[in-house]
């Protein structure tokens, strides 16, 4: 394959690309450091590691088998193909072969990782099976490697269990087939020695507080069985490795960074498409951007993978990808698919391509960012940010021969994180500012697990589950729910089900709404969505996809959960409004100190769905408005709020930066009851009938005309009754955007939820933001970032911690933007804030960052 050299050239000398990259990094080329094998390793694998051509290690592998050795947990920190699963691998075998009743589990968050490792694993023991003389003859072949996943024929795994020296399998296979029948398992969890925790940065937020407590159940059962085992974790760059592996495990962890392997030249180009319209904001797509990039490489000869971030975006750009290459006389079946969904042997093909050279370009999703053995190819194409600062570089990762220069372009798109970025190439070349957080503790997770725990193994009354000691309450809870009884000093699970099959790792809780087809009559499941979504994604009314497939929700079983769907073709997709409340329960922390005040606490969230907007696709036009019946939903939860300090707030006022929440006039109250009374408390647009209680936030008056609240010539008459009109969350912006609402509050809570994920590793769905003119509170200016998931799993109070970079942060997304007033990538669109929202968000980032 040939190299990017020639590509790279082409394109510095080509202006219209130039005037778009953001960034281009030339990362110098780094010679390997090495370190002897650690005294002590068994001596047939130094044998085997010389017959595979390695005399020493890196200074990363020899540190990581050292401590392993030592009998520490161990986490290690290295870049894409750097040699991270011989740190594994050599203490984990130097066990077995000298313990053959000793036994390993190894867990990776994808099939196709544990498959590729197995491979490489199956390889290594076949090197220690074929010495050069007779002085090392050991029976290396008796050890056994299972893989047990949900692919594993039922007439192999029963062998699996007995005979296999290591286990390769996942985090939700040992929760759900492994640990509830661990009777079958005895001679594993009695001889386990050690567990290997691959791609640990994966491992967070819901996911990762999940498989956290299931690490917790498999400890309480190697204790019953007789084991203390000892752990060996790999994880991508992320800013508290250690923090997260430690609290995965519960237990102390030695920490190795120093990277040995070396690394040849690579240009990492930052490429944001052109503005086809600068005063919104808008750019060229950037699938087609990254097509026709991509198309360059592969038709130069250099070998490619083009990265999306999700299964229909990769199956759009193989099309274009394919069609571009073809100009260049690539023939198109060169150029492959890989993700999710696709068959094992498929994938195995794909692979052995990639390796021998005969396939030229692959599409893929992450699904290849993992681990996966794919050779060194020559370019990546990132179409898109793919959601951490850790996928960008375990994605760049896979470009790199080490004796040639590689090339790497992420192609920005115009979400917000992605122009935060393109802005700020900061983010990516310095230390990562993400952390990986995880809380075991949530309750609903917690319960769930040890629902799952007591059905393995009766607890004694006396006996704690993680950092919880007393599990008394929870017994009581249980008990009263007919699932545990509680005699002799014991509690046991008597509930007729199998709690661990309706536990999700990667949802807040186990219930769910199951969406069912009946299209044809009979209803078929299809898919499932978490109750606590189901109100905004799976309303009657809703617009539902599923494989690319259009369905409309023909109507939503609250009390059965159950939403029924029919086949449709529609031109337009809708989206849902809550009125959210917050009320304060508890104030953890709190600084006080600064023009933008800040706390952290729990908070009762009350949700209301109030209607919805069908939105035409492309044009994003307003077709129409929807009601939506269903009772609000309430949650405890995290959260983190900024106040503005009454004399700041004052001052603000005075300039114009904030209004004054309310300040329509001493006869306001009547006048907006008399228009609510008037319209039977409904929406004029969309009929959406107010919530009891009510609430500002769910049904709100609005003037017609000469919209300009806090100035006394437009104060509300008692004759101006007419002028007003009453509107909910659904629909009101349509009125907002005629009036030029100035607020610079919701403009700044628009920044600060667009680049808060930036910190946090999370999916930005799982941070909600509340801007309130007047909160109860604090009794003024506020604005509030909570979890979305129920008791929270610590974002929340990690932004408070970074409430100053976060700050500063908004200021430099709203300031940087090329945008002339705002748009979706700053501080929200013109249509919805009001066309002065950007200038005056500017100001008001300027004086609360004053001092920061």
């Amino acid at each position: 394959m040939a190299s990017a050299r020639v590509t790279l050239d082409r394109l510095r000398l080509d202006r219209q690309f130039m005037s778009n990259v953001a960034a281009w990094e030339a990362l110098p080329s780094r010679p390997s450091r090495h370190a002897p094998l650690p005294p002590g390793l068994y001596a047939p694998l130094g044998a085997a590691l010389r017959r595979r051509g390695i005399e020493q290690l890196y200074t990363h592998q020899a540190s990581a088998v050292a401590a392993a050795l030592r009998g520490e947990n161990v986490a290690i920190v290295s870049g894409t193909a750097s040699g991270k699963t011989l740190c594994y691998n050599l203490p984990v075998l130097h066990t077995l072969l000298q313990h053959p009743s000793a036994r390993a589990l190894y867990l990776f968050p994808t099939k196709a990782l544990a498959q590729d490792q197995a491979a490489e694993l199956a390889d290594f023991i076949a090197a220690l099976d074929s010495p050069t003389d007779d002085s090392f003859r050991t029976p290396h072949s008796a050890l056994r490697i299972g893989l047990y996943d949900g692919d594993t024929p039922q007439a192999h795994r029963a062998a699996i269990r007995r005979d296999s020296s290591i286990v390769i399998s996942n985090p939700d296979m040992l929760h759900a087939g492994m640990l509830p029948h661990h009777t079958r398992w005895s001679e594993l969890f009695a001889n386990l020695r050690w567990i290997v925790l691959d791609e640990l940065h994966t491992y967070r937020g819901v996911f990762g507080s999940h498989v956290a407590n299931v690490l917790r159940r498999l400890r309480r059962l190697c204790n019953f069985y007789g084991s203390d085992p000892r752990f060996i974790c790999a994880s991508a760059t992320i800013a508290n490795p250690q923090e997260l592996a430690q609290g995965l495990i519960e237990a102390p962890v030695t920490l190795v960074t120093d990277d040995g392997s070396p690394r040849a030249e690579k240009h990492f180009i930052l490429y944001n498409p052109p503005l086809i319209d600068p005063a919104l904001g808008m750019r060229r797509s950037y699938t087609l951007e990254s097509k026709e990039i991509a198309a360059q490489f592969i038709g130069d000869g250099v070998q490619t993978v083009v990265f999306g971030r999700a299964r229909a975006t990769v199956e759009v750009l193989l099309g274009y990808v394919r069609d571009a290459a073809a100009r260049f006389n690539v023939e198109p079946q060169t150029v492959r698919g890989y993700r999710g969904g696709y068959l094992p042997h498929e994938r195995r093909e794909i692979e052995r391509g990639l390796r021998d050279g005969s396939v030229r370009g692959v599409v893929a999703t992450n699904a290849l960012e993992l681990g996966v053995d794919i050779g060194q190819l020559g370019a990546a194409v990132i179409a898109g940010y793919p959601g951490s600062i850790a996928s960008v570089w375990q994605q760049a990762g896979r470009a790199g021969r080490r004796a040639e220069a590689s090339a790497v372009v992420m192609v920005a798109s115009a979400a917000p994180l992605d122009q935060y970025i393109a802005l700020h190439p900061r983010y990516l070349f310095e230390t990562s500012p993400e952390h990986a957080l995880i809380n075991p503790d949530n309750l609903a997770i917690l319960l769930s697990h040890i629902r799952c725990a007591a059905f393995e193994l009766p607890f004694d009354e006396h006996e704690g589950f993680g950092k919880m000691t007393d599990l008394g309450e929870l017994w009581e809870i249980l008990s009263e729910a007919g699932e545990v009884h509680r005699s002799g000093g014991a509690a046991r699970w008597v509930g007729g089900s199998y709690p661990a099959e309706s536990v999700s790792l990667r949802s807040g809780g186990s219930d769910t709404v199951i969406i069912q087809d009946v299209t044809g009559g009979k209803p078929i499941v299809i898919g499932e969505v978490e109750a606590g979504r189901a109100p905004t994604q799976a309303h009657s009314g809703a617009v539902y996809l599923h494989e690319g497939r259009q369905f409309v929700v023909q109507s939503l079983d609250w009390e059965q959960r159950i939403a029924s769907v029919a086949a449709a073709e529609v031109d337009y997709y809708t989206q849902a409004a809550e009125s959210v409340t917050l009320d304060v329960l508890e104030v953890t922390d709190a600084d006080e100190h600064a023009p933008a005040r800040r706390a952290h606490g729990t908070v009762l969230v009350t949700a209301q769905p109030s209607g919805y907007r069908k939105i035409k696709r492309y044009t994003h036009e307003t077709l129409g408005f929807g009601e939506i019946d269903l009772p609000a939903r309430e949650f405890q939860t995290t959260a983190y709020w900024i106040w503005i300090d009454p004399d700041t707030a004052e001052t603000l006022m005075a300039e114009g930066i904030l209004l004054r929440p309310n300040d329509y006039g001493p006869n306001w109250d009547r006048q907006r009851d008399a228009a609510l009374e008037r319209d039977g408390r409904r929406c004029r647009e969309c009929n959406a009938a107010a919530p009891p209680p009510l609430h500002v936030h769910h049904l709100r008056p609005f003037r017609e005309f000469g919209y300009a609240p806090g100035q006394n010539s437009n104060y509300l008459q008692a004759n101006e009754l007419d002028n007003l009109i009453t509107l909910c969350p659904s629909c009101h912006r349509r009125v907002e955007s005629a009036q030029r609402t100035r607020s610079a509050l919701s403009g700044l809570a628009h920044a600060l939820g667009n680049i808060a994920p930036l910190y946090l590793m999370c999916d930005p769905r799982d941070i909600a933001t509340l801007a309130e003119s007047r909160s109860k509170e604090t009794g003024g200016p506020t604005i509030t970032l909570y979890d979305q998931i129920p008791e929270g799993i610590g974002l929340s109070g990690r932004l408070y911690e970074l409430h100053a970079e976060l700050l500063r942060g908004a200021a430099e997304l709203a300031r940087g933007c090329p945008c002339a007033d705002g748009c979706p990538a700053c501080v929200g669109p013109v249509s919805v804030n009001g066309e002065e929202t950007k200038a005056l968000t500017v100001r008001l980032t300027q004086a609360l960052t004053r001092g920061l």
